[in-house]
Protein backbone atom coordinates (compact mmCIF):
# COMPACT_ATOMS: atom_id res chain seq x y z
CA UNK A 1 0.00 0.00 0.00
CA UNK A 2 1.40 3.56 -1.08
CA UNK A 3 1.45 6.09 1.90
CA UNK A 4 -0.80 8.42 -0.46
CA UNK A 5 -3.46 4.96 -0.29
CA UNK A 6 -2.27 4.59 3.48
CA UNK A 7 -3.49 8.26 4.31
CA UNK A 8 -6.40 8.39 2.11
CA UNK A 9 -7.36 5.50 3.66
CA UNK A 10 -6.76 6.93 7.43
CA UNK A 11 -8.42 9.97 6.63
CA UNK A 12 -11.73 8.54 5.75
CA UNK A 13 -11.57 5.98 8.67
CA UNK A 14 -11.13 9.55 10.50
CA UNK A 15 -13.88 11.05 9.36
CA UNK A 16 -16.20 8.09 9.61
CA UNK A 17 -15.05 7.22 13.12
CA UNK A 18 -14.07 10.88 14.97
CA UNK A 19 -11.39 9.37 16.73
CA UNK A 20 -8.59 6.78 15.96
CA UNK A 21 -5.95 4.84 17.84
CA UNK A 22 -2.43 3.91 16.68
CA UNK A 23 -3.14 0.23 17.31
CA UNK A 24 -6.48 -0.38 15.90
CA UNK A 25 -5.46 1.73 13.14
CA UNK A 26 -2.61 0.00 12.42
CA UNK A 27 -4.71 -3.56 12.57
CA UNK A 28 -7.61 -1.85 10.02
CA UNK A 29 -5.07 -0.98 7.36
CA UNK A 30 -2.89 -3.94 7.99
CA UNK A 31 0.50 -2.09 8.65
CA UNK A 32 2.60 -1.56 11.69
CA UNK A 33 2.02 0.67 14.57
CA UNK A 34 5.32 2.49 13.64
CA UNK A 35 3.91 3.49 10.68
CA UNK A 36 0.63 4.99 11.96
CA UNK A 37 2.31 6.87 13.90
CA UNK A 38 4.65 8.54 11.61
CA UNK A 39 1.27 8.77 9.46
CA UNK A 40 -0.46 10.78 12.06
CA UNK A 41 2.68 12.78 12.80
CA UNK A 42 2.80 13.88 8.87
CA UNK A 43 -0.92 14.22 8.50
CA UNK A 44 -1.05 16.52 11.50
CA UNK A 45 1.60 18.73 10.32
CA UNK A 46 0.03 19.27 7.16
CA UNK A 47 -3.31 20.07 9.55
CA UNK A 48 -5.27 17.23 8.21
CA UNK A 49 -5.90 15.88 11.49
CA UNK A 50 -5.56 16.56 15.27
CA UNK A 51 -2.42 14.32 17.23
CA UNK A 52 -3.53 13.22 20.67
CA UNK A 53 -1.94 10.92 23.24
CA UNK A 54 -2.02 7.36 21.40
CA UNK A 55 -3.73 8.50 18.28
CA UNK A 56 -5.27 11.28 16.72
CA UNK A 57 -9.14 13.14 15.83
CA UNK A 58 -10.47 15.35 13.28
CA UNK A 59 -10.84 18.60 12.93
CA UNK A 60 -13.91 19.85 14.59
CA UNK A 61 -17.56 19.20 13.63
CA UNK A 62 -17.30 20.61 9.93
CA UNK A 63 -14.19 18.95 8.96
CA UNK A 64 -13.93 18.59 5.30
CA UNK A 65 -11.27 16.53 3.23
CA UNK A 66 -9.43 17.84 0.68
CA UNK A 67 -10.08 17.26 -2.63
CA UNK A 68 -7.36 14.90 -3.66
CA UNK A 69 -8.43 12.58 -0.72
CA UNK A 70 -11.98 12.41 -1.69
CA UNK A 71 -11.39 10.72 -5.16
CA UNK A 72 -12.22 7.09 -4.84
CA UNK A 73 -15.28 7.70 -2.97
CA UNK A 74 -17.69 5.95 -4.89
CA UNK A 75 -15.58 6.34 -7.48
CA UNK A 76 -17.78 3.78 -10.33
CA UNK A 77 -20.51 5.94 -9.13
CA UNK A 78 -19.14 9.37 -10.22
CA UNK A 79 -17.95 8.16 -13.55
CA UNK A 80 -21.19 6.80 -14.37
CA UNK A 81 -22.78 9.93 -13.53
CA UNK A 82 -19.92 12.01 -15.23
CA UNK A 83 -20.78 9.73 -18.93
CA UNK A 84 -24.09 10.47 -18.05
CA UNK A 85 -24.06 14.29 -17.42
CA UNK A 86 -21.28 14.27 -20.57
CA UNK A 87 -23.82 13.17 -22.78
CA UNK A 88 -26.04 16.19 -21.89
CA UNK A 89 -23.81 18.69 -23.74
CA UNK A 90 -24.03 19.57 -27.50
CA UNK A 91 -21.16 20.99 -28.96
CA UNK A 92 -20.92 25.44 -29.32
CA UNK A 93 -22.62 25.19 -25.42
CA UNK A 94 -21.17 27.49 -22.74
CA UNK A 95 -20.99 25.20 -19.93
CA UNK A 96 -20.49 26.48 -15.99
CA UNK A 97 -18.52 23.71 -14.09
CA UNK A 98 -18.16 24.13 -9.85
CA UNK A 99 -15.02 22.19 -8.50
CA UNK A 100 -15.69 18.71 -6.49
CA UNK A 101 -14.74 15.15 -7.36
CA UNK A 102 -17.80 14.51 -9.61
CA UNK A 103 -17.47 17.72 -11.40
CA UNK A 104 -13.22 16.87 -12.20
CA UNK A 105 -14.96 13.68 -13.84
CA UNK A 106 -17.20 14.97 -15.51
CA UNK A 107 -14.58 17.34 -17.32
CA UNK A 108 -12.63 14.53 -18.12
CA UNK A 109 -15.82 12.77 -19.70
CA UNK A 110 -16.38 15.86 -21.33
CA UNK A 111 -12.43 15.68 -23.06
CA UNK A 112 -13.10 12.20 -24.03
CA UNK A 113 -15.82 12.86 -26.41
CA UNK A 114 -15.25 12.05 -29.66
CA UNK A 115 -17.16 14.84 -31.12
CA UNK A 116 -15.85 17.62 -29.35
CA UNK A 117 -12.59 16.56 -30.19
CA UNK A 118 -12.34 19.13 -32.88
CA UNK A 119 -13.72 22.55 -34.43
CA UNK A 120 -13.88 23.70 -37.51
CA UNK A 121 -10.25 25.73 -38.62
CA UNK A 122 -9.15 24.51 -34.99
CA UNK A 123 -11.89 26.86 -33.50
CA UNK A 124 -13.03 25.70 -29.97
CA UNK A 125 -15.69 23.57 -29.73
CA UNK A 126 -17.11 23.80 -26.17
CA UNK A 127 -16.64 26.87 -23.77
CA UNK A 128 -15.99 25.92 -20.29
CA UNK A 129 -16.11 28.44 -17.16
CA UNK A 130 -15.16 27.44 -13.97
CA UNK A 131 -13.87 28.44 -10.44
CA UNK A 132 -11.99 25.15 -10.14
CA UNK A 133 -8.24 25.57 -10.92
CA UNK A 134 -7.76 21.71 -11.62
CA UNK A 135 -10.05 21.19 -13.85
CA UNK A 136 -9.15 24.33 -15.72
CA UNK A 137 -5.65 23.15 -15.84
CA UNK A 138 -6.66 19.74 -16.63
CA UNK A 139 -8.38 21.37 -20.20
CA UNK A 140 -6.36 23.87 -20.53
CA UNK A 141 -4.72 21.94 -22.72
CA UNK A 142 -6.64 20.69 -24.65
CA UNK A 143 -7.42 23.40 -28.08
CA UNK A 144 -10.80 22.47 -28.37
CA UNK A 145 -12.24 23.63 -24.91
CA UNK A 146 -12.27 27.45 -24.28
CA UNK A 147 -11.57 27.46 -20.65
CA UNK A 148 -12.42 31.03 -18.55
CA UNK A 149 -11.63 30.83 -15.11
CA UNK A 150 -13.43 32.90 -12.80
CA UNK A 151 -10.86 34.69 -10.79
CA UNK A 152 -11.11 34.95 -6.73
CA UNK A 153 -9.27 33.49 -3.67
CA UNK A 154 -8.32 29.63 -4.09
CA UNK A 155 -9.88 26.91 -1.50
CA UNK A 156 -6.79 24.44 -0.62
CA UNK A 157 -9.57 21.94 0.01
CA UNK A 158 -11.29 21.85 -3.49
CA UNK A 159 -9.08 24.50 -5.35
CA UNK A 160 -12.15 26.16 -5.80
CA UNK A 161 -12.03 30.14 -6.29
CA UNK A 162 -14.13 32.07 -4.47
CA UNK A 163 -14.93 35.66 -3.29
CA UNK A 164 -15.86 39.16 -4.93
CA UNK A 165 -13.81 38.66 -7.90
CA UNK A 166 -15.16 35.72 -8.94
CA UNK A 167 -18.43 36.87 -8.55
CA UNK A 168 -17.43 39.65 -10.90
CA UNK A 169 -16.86 37.73 -13.44
CA UNK A 170 -19.55 35.74 -13.73
CA UNK A 171 -22.04 38.64 -13.46
CA UNK A 172 -20.84 39.51 -17.06
CA UNK A 173 -21.23 35.73 -18.72
CA UNK A 174 -24.37 34.16 -19.72
CA UNK A 175 -24.20 30.32 -19.95
CA UNK A 176 -26.32 27.20 -21.34
CA UNK A 177 -25.85 24.94 -19.00
CA UNK A 178 -24.65 25.25 -15.03
CA UNK A 179 -23.40 21.61 -13.69
CA UNK A 180 -23.21 21.93 -10.26
CA UNK A 181 -21.41 19.31 -8.06
CA UNK A 182 -23.19 19.56 -4.27
CA UNK A 183 -22.87 18.57 -0.70
CA UNK A 184 -26.64 18.51 -0.56
CA UNK A 185 -29.98 17.98 -2.33
CA UNK A 186 -33.11 18.10 -0.48
CA UNK A 187 -36.52 18.16 -2.31
CA UNK A 188 -38.09 20.61 0.38
CA UNK A 189 -34.62 22.49 1.02
CA UNK A 190 -32.86 22.62 -2.55
CA UNK A 191 -29.42 22.09 -2.72
CA UNK A 192 -26.40 23.01 -0.35
CA UNK A 193 -22.96 22.97 0.29
CA UNK A 194 -20.94 23.09 3.03
CA UNK A 195 -19.00 26.62 2.79
CA UNK A 196 -21.35 29.81 2.28
CA UNK A 197 -18.26 30.83 -0.26
CA UNK A 198 -18.65 28.48 -2.52
CA UNK A 199 -22.85 28.63 -1.99
CA UNK A 200 -22.71 32.27 -3.39
CA UNK A 201 -20.75 31.06 -6.62
CA UNK A 202 -22.59 28.24 -7.32
CA UNK A 203 -26.02 30.46 -7.11
CA UNK A 204 -24.23 32.85 -9.22
CA UNK A 205 -24.01 30.37 -12.01
CA UNK A 206 -27.34 28.73 -11.54
CA UNK A 207 -28.92 32.37 -11.92
CA UNK A 208 -26.60 33.14 -15.56
CA UNK A 209 -27.55 29.52 -16.98
CA UNK A 210 -30.82 28.49 -18.88
CA UNK A 211 -29.91 25.45 -17.60
CA UNK A 212 -29.23 23.60 -14.32
CA UNK A 213 -27.47 20.16 -13.77
CA UNK A 214 -27.17 19.07 -10.48
CA UNK A 215 -24.54 15.69 -10.38
CA UNK A 216 -24.09 14.47 -7.64
CA UNK A 217 -24.19 10.70 -5.76
CA UNK A 218 -27.53 9.16 -3.78
CA UNK A 219 -25.53 9.20 -0.34
CA UNK A 220 -26.09 13.21 -0.81
CA UNK A 221 -30.06 13.13 -1.89
CA UNK A 222 -32.32 13.91 1.16
CA UNK A 223 -29.21 15.48 2.40
CA UNK A 224 -29.03 19.20 3.81
CA UNK A 225 -25.63 20.85 4.31
CA UNK A 226 -25.30 24.24 5.70
CA UNK A 227 -25.61 26.88 2.65
CA UNK A 228 -28.06 27.00 0.69
CA UNK A 229 -27.80 27.55 -3.13
CA UNK A 230 -30.85 27.40 -4.90
CA UNK A 231 -34.29 25.78 -4.40
CA UNK A 232 -35.27 22.80 -6.14
CA UNK A 233 -37.69 24.42 -8.72
CA UNK A 234 -34.67 26.08 -9.52
CA UNK A 235 -32.64 22.94 -10.94
CA UNK A 236 -33.69 21.52 -14.29
CA UNK A 237 -31.85 18.05 -14.01
CA UNK A 238 -30.67 15.89 -11.25
CA UNK A 239 -28.05 13.12 -12.25
CA UNK A 240 -27.73 10.61 -9.76
CA UNK A 241 -26.67 6.92 -9.72
CA UNK A 242 -29.24 3.57 -8.67
CA UNK A 243 -28.71 4.36 -5.02
CA UNK A 244 -31.57 6.64 -4.79
CA UNK A 245 -34.97 4.73 -5.34
CA UNK A 246 -37.63 4.95 -7.41
CA UNK A 247 -39.70 6.74 -4.39
CA UNK A 248 -37.09 8.41 -3.28
CA UNK A 249 -37.14 9.83 -6.95
CA UNK A 250 -40.62 11.12 -6.63
CA UNK A 251 -40.22 14.45 -4.51
CA UNK A 252 -37.67 15.68 -6.54
CA UNK A 253 -39.98 14.90 -9.58
CA UNK A 254 -42.91 16.62 -8.15
CA UNK A 255 -40.82 20.26 -7.77
CA UNK A 256 -40.34 19.83 -12.02
CA UNK A 257 -37.26 17.80 -11.81
CA UNK A 258 -36.40 15.62 -14.58
CA UNK A 259 -34.18 12.32 -12.52
CA UNK A 260 -32.26 10.49 -14.47
CA UNK A 261 -30.63 7.40 -12.07
CA UNK A 262 -27.23 5.44 -14.14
Amino acid sequence: MSRETRWQALLELLVERGRLEVEGAAEALGVSAATIRRDFDQLAEQQLLVRTRGGAVQHGVSYELPLRYRTTRRAAEKRRIAEAVAELIAPGEVVGLTGGTTTTEIARALAGRADLSGGVGGSPVLTVVTNALNIASELAIRPQFKIVVTGGVARPQSYELTGPLADAVLGQITLDTAILGVDGFDPADGISTRQEEEASINRLLCERARRVVVATDSTKLGVRAFARICPTEAVDVLVTDAGLSAGAAVGFERAGVEVRRV
